[in-house]
């Protein structure tokens, strides 16, 4: 671990590709010793190896909400519609703050007598005073470009509660490394909501599988609803083959 800690800072001072050769006159071992340590730096998505050498990967970043809501929007009304009929009324639900959850929020306005906890307040806009909901918001300190919060304070306030269904979005899937993001707010409100739901119900389209994230929230065996807008492939159908799967 030392000594891929040590390629990883290498790779980023240097600003681009870096090659086996360099790597090893620094760290005063052989070629083959850097080649073992690229490939599993390259499993884990942090470095793709090229010819002699190796870069960084390029992660993926999310931008500001109202932005992220338009992204892959009609697979995101799809999800939200096959997710609804999952939710009765006066259930008691946690709703993140993530796009795809806050879709599936809209669809629920005709629901009655739902509790509904959330740190996010498009959420709480959409689903607070209508029909006989009890809402509880979270607060703490506000998130701008996510419309939420998810500091500390709400993270704790989040944690007393125990709902029947959590509906939450996910930053990437990778079959191996399971369920990521890249907020570390959100990723620990995702961590609160495995823990403490009776059943998640994880929305996410096609973009979400294959991509890597910066923080692990959970194996993929936490998920026990997974609603996405296309087929899965044979690796991730056996990887999600203990959920109950609905193709939008």
């Amino acid at each position: 671990m030392d000594r891929q800690r040590e390629i990883m800072a290498r790779l980023e001072s240097g600003g681009g590709v870096r090659s086996v050769a360099g790597l090893a006159n620094d760290l005063g071992v052989s070629d083959e010793t850097i080649r073992r340590e690229l490939r599993i730096l390259e499993k884990q998505g942090s470095v793709v190896r090229e010819h002699g050498g190796a870069r960084l990967a390029a992660h993926v970043f999310e931008g500001p909400l109202m932005q992220r809501m338009e992204e892959n929007a009609a697979a995101k009304q799809r999800i939200a519609a096959a997710a609804a009929k999952f939710v009765h009324d006066g259930m008691i639900l946690f709703i993140d703050a993530g796009t795809t959850s806050c879709i599936i929020a809209k669809q629920l306005t005709a629901r009655r007598s739902l509790t509904v906890i959330t740190n996010s307040l498009q959420v709480a806009t959409d689903l607070g005073g209508i029909n006989g909901n009890c809402l509880f918001l979270a607060g703490g300190q506000m998130d701008y470009d996510y419309h939420a919060f998810s500091d500390h304070t709400a993270q704790e306030y989040v944690a007393g509660f125990t709902p029947h269904l959590s509906i939450l979005s996910v930053g990437a899937i990778e079959a191996k490394r399971g369920l990521m993001d890249f907020h570390p707010g959100e990723a620990a409100m995702s961590r609160i909501a495995y823990a403490t739901s009776e059943r998640v119900l994880l929305g996410a389209d096609a973009s979400k599988f294959g991509r890597y994230g910066l923080i692990h929230t959970a194996p993929l065996s936490s998920v026990d609803i997974l609603v996405t807008d296309a087929p899965l492939d044979d690796e991730y159908a056996g990887a999600f083959q203990h959920a109950e799967v609905v193709t939008a």
